[in-house]
């Protein structure tokens, strides 16, 4: 049995919706990131990312792990990309080239999209888009992404998904960090191409499950 250890609240988003969208059978086994916990080392604490038995899965103490029979895999992009060569079907590469375009795709969201669209996120959470200086934050960290998000456009204006003319972990990847950065409105107005094909990815029936277990989930344990 596959087992996704973490929450909805997290990067495991991105294997939960590629194993739902491919329809394969999994647990996922709540581990509660360590801040969103009372004294998460105490004896009464639920699993976290602070706890022993949790820390031995993954000594870096972060979600999501992967275990698999014997197999323990850490880091949300390694876990996606796993599990769409193995029991993804279509989602998965073809071929050797698909396979090295696909992590490319992986590796360009995580380097050139994540740090400037999680930022914005953290804005938003926090509040701070009311304030002078929590609105010149994301602005300028959506100046940030026009390159990347330029570069997204370009492609998404003359293909429908990000890789080999259908729905791949490509577009899961790249989706869920994108997705971080579209509570700022200016951050994606000046990119239609990419801001549609966001929107169809999110509208897609997996995607849906997996959000409606996400608002589910409550904040803390």
């Amino acid at each position: 049995m596959i087992v996704i250890h973490g929450t909805y609240r997290s990067r495991a988003t991105r294997p939960v919706w590629l194993l739902l969208e491919a329809g394969v059978p999994f647990e996922l086994r709540r581990v509660w990131q360590a801040y969103r916990t009372d004294a998460p080392e105490g004896e009464e604490a639920p699993e976290n990312t602070r706890s022993a038995s949790f820390l031995a899965l993954n000594p870096m103490g972060s979600i999501p792990v992967l275990t698999d029979g014997g197999l323990v895999l850490t880091e949300s992009m390694a876990i996606a990309l796993h599990l769409a060569r193995t029991v993804g079907g279509g989602l998965g590469p073809r071929d050797g080239a698909e396979d090295a375009r696909m992590q490319a795709w992986g590796f360009f969201a995580a380097t050139s999209v994540e740090e400037d669209a999680l930022a914005i996120r953290g804005v938003y959470d926090r509040g701070q888009d009311a304030t002078e200086e929590g609105r010149a934050e994301a602005a300028r960290r959506a100046e940030a992404l026009r390159r990347p998000f330029g570069a997204l456009e370009a492609r998404l204006a003359r293909e429908p998904f990000a890789e080999g003319g259908r729905f791949t972990v490509a577009d899961i990847l790249v989706a869920e960090t994108v997705r971080y950065a579209q509570g700022h409105a200016a951050a994606l107005e000046p990119f239609p191409a990419l801001d549609a094909w966001l929107r169809a990815a999110q509208a897609r029936p997996a995607f849906q499950r997996m959000w409606a277990e996400r608002e589910r989930e409550p904040l803390r344990p």
